[in-house]
């Protein structure tokens, strides 16, 4: 039997329509050439073309010059769209208005703030400075790739012979940053992101005990590093600190041996600090997605979104980041910010990032990856418009650079990259103790030092990937959820996580992933 033939299916059933103003439809089950959709009780359109899950069709004839909209947001302008007919980039073109104009007087008002006693609580590690950590770990940091092979084996053999949950209860592990970068790198801006990465790492409250290692002839050794943390005024938090050379020790296996002598002791003193209880004000949440798909948008951002928002209210801070991916949205974003000089500097950071992108020979439309167009999001405007939805509804209260701490609560933009192997990390250097990651497409990235939970945009990846993920916010899309509901379930699984009463799937897994971004390479 023909398709054409087939009683009509109604719209809700196979696609979701975001906002009034929208002239597409995001397919949430594939539909064939010919299918039949009830766009209400007295209108129907035929599918023109095949169209797949996070897809597009359009809803009504969109004429040629005109904007397609999703969100309620032009994503593209029309090349001439007939209704029912797929939307790809052989009929839309990239090209959407970016108005720039912030009132002068631009004021948005503070959030609704719950009261402290109406607050959720969790178990922490509160430092001697009043910064919270929620986990309590042993770091090894190589001041160079020259002493990362040590640092690791140092970490691995530390956590098979020495840690263990039962000597050390209130230790969460012995972790490394291994990395790339340092010894014959320029000066200037790289240097200073990698020296402020790892002394913020060092810092970071999830950590209790800290090893500096360097192979003692690179560039960035430890006199440098040492400087560095003099002239910033040293760590924040009193922790026991060591300094360990390669050279000085005569080489890999007498590093090895010293390193583990100096961890034993280490991990006794980290144990000291236990968890207790504190208020939601403490989450510094930094939001994240990668492998999107069609959906991410629609359903585990704006989740995450109103996640964000309950740990904003609670007094907490939220950092988004992922700069490339505000092209096209930027203006919706600057405008929710306190002020207009915060608004202008949201500008500011999309205009740095595509003068630096320039530097490389490419172009913040280039982000959107393979798996993200085939997933539905063909354009950057597409991506930008809902990945900024994890930010949730409240104002914008500022701007800080990469790994760098904001200088107050609330919601923060920090500069970085897409990418997910250094934008986590950025987030954690600024000071974030727990990360939100949402994918359609299915990722298992983690970090070396702070939790990172997984939320699924579509309920298949989630069942598929069930032991990578935490969280399925695919719930929305088959339509047994509200958004409102998977964010509650987010924010709880937040407060969980970072009490210690349940690990992330990434923990579990042993996903302890560190990168940090450099001007060296470009990444969008």
């Amino acid at each position: 039997m023909s398709t054409r033939s087939a009683a009509p299916r109604p719209l809700a059933e196979c696609a979701v329509v975001v906002s009034s103003r929208d002239n597409v439809a995001v397919v949430k089950s594939a539909l064939a050439t010919g299918e039949r959709v009830a766009l209400d009780g007295a209108h129907e359109l035929e599918i023109l073309g095949s169209v797949t899950p996070g897809h597009r069709f359009a809803t009504r004839a969109i004429p040629a010059g005109t904007f397609v909209l999703q969100y309620g947001q032009p994503i593209g302008t029309s090349t001439g769209i007939s209704a029912g007919e797929p939307i790809s980039h052989a009929n839309m073109s990239n090209e959407v208005p970016v108005v720039r104009e912030l009132p002068a007087g631009l004021s948005n008002p503070a959030p609704d703030y719950f009261a402290p006693a109406q607050r959720a609580r969790f178990r922490g590690f509160v430092r001697a400075d009043g910064r919270v950590g929620t986990r309590n770990f042993v770091l090894i940091v190589p001041t160079s790739m020259c002493a990362s092979h040590e640092a690791a084996q140092i970490a691995m053999l530390a956590e098979l012979t020495l840690w263990s949950r039962a000597r050390f209860p209130n230790v969460d592990g012995v972790v490394a940053l291994p990395h790339n970068k340092g010894c014959g790198c320029s000066d200037g801006s790289n240097l200073e992101v990698m020296l402020r990465t790892l002394a913020n790492y060092a810092d970071h409250p999830n950590v209790g005990a800290v090893l500096f290692m360097d192979l003692g002839c690179e560039k960035t050794n430890l006199t440098l590093v040492g400087r560095y943390l003099k002239e910033r005024g040293g760590l924040s938090t009193q922790k026991p600190v060591e300094w360990l050379g390669i050279q000085d020790l005569g080489g890999t296996e007498n590093t090895i041996k010293k390193g583990l002598e100096i961890i034993g002791s280490m991990l006794g003193e980290a144990d000291k600090t236990a968890r207790s209880e504190v208020s939601a004000e403490h989450l510094v949440l930094g939001v994240k997605c990668g492998g999107s798909d069609g959906f991410s948008g629609l359903s585990a951002n704006p989740a995450l979104g109103h996640a964000s928002d309950l740990v904003v209210r609670s007094g907490g801070t939220v950092m988004i980041t992922e700069v490339p991916e505000f092209c096209g949205g930027e203006h919706l974003f600057a405008a929710r910010a306190k002020d207009a000089a915060t608004g202008k500097r949201v500008f500011e950071y999309v205009d740095w990032y595509k003068e630096y992108a320039k530097k490389f020979g490419t172009v913040l439309g280039d982000n959107p990856s393979p798996g993200n167009v085939a997933g539905g999001l063909l354009n950057i405007t597409i991506k930008s418009l809902g990945a900024m939805a994890k930010a949730g509804t409240t104002r914008v209260e500022g701007c800080t650079e990469y790994a760098m701490p904001p200088t107050s609560r609330g919601l923060h933009l920090m500069q970085g990259p897409g990418y997910d192997q250094e934008s986590t990390p950025g987030l954690v250097g600024a000071g974030a103790n727990v990360i939100v990651f949402t994918t359609g497409r299915g990722t298992t990235i983690g970090n070396a030092i702070a939790p990172v939970i997984k939320l699924a945009s579509n309920t298949p990846i989630f069942e598929r990937m069930g032991r990578d993920l935490d969280l399925n916010a695919g719930t929305i899309i088959d339509g047994t959820e509200t958004i409102e509901q998977v964010g509650r379930r987010v924010f709880e699984r937040i407060r969980a996580v970072a009490g210690g009463e349940v690990l992330a799937r990434a923990e579990e897994t042993k996903h302890r992933e560190f990168q940090f971004w450099a001007e060296q390479s470009v990444s969008l």
